[in-house]
């Protein structure tokens, strides 16, 4: 099994969620979250002066992936996430060792 954790743009999750659905596995968990990458933040006009935003908002999607599903996963994410701009976000990809499910105590990726 693998940790999938996607930093992309708000306005992406919906259709991120849906593509993910279609391709068999909905366990995901969402957070909103604040940070920037390269870019240092971005500089927007309010009133005629100037703000350098130095975190913009992101989604981060977890999502716990039986192996032979992680690059559908990823290729399902990056094809929606893409606009060809910066800050189109991260992908990381972990191994997980175990996962148990708390209401019926199944293991491994019986759990997922």
């Amino acid at each position: 099994m693998k940790r999938v954790e996607a930093i992309v743009r708000p306005e992406r999750l919906e259709d991120i969620v849906e593509n993910m659905e279609a391709l068999g596995h909905s366990g995901i968990t969402v957070t909103q979250v604040e940070g920037h990458g390269r870019q240092k933040g971005i500089v927007e006009q309010f009133r005629g002066k100037e703000y350098k935003l130095m975190f913009i908002p992101k989604v981060k999607i977890e999502a716990v992936v039986k192996d032979e599903l992680v690059e559908k996963i990823i290729d399902a994410i990056v094809s929606t996430a893409f606009t060809g701009n910066v800050g189109d976000g991260k992908i990381f990809v972990s191994n997980v060792e175990d996962a148990v499910r708390v209401r019926t105590k199944d293991r491994g990726v019986a759990a997922v």
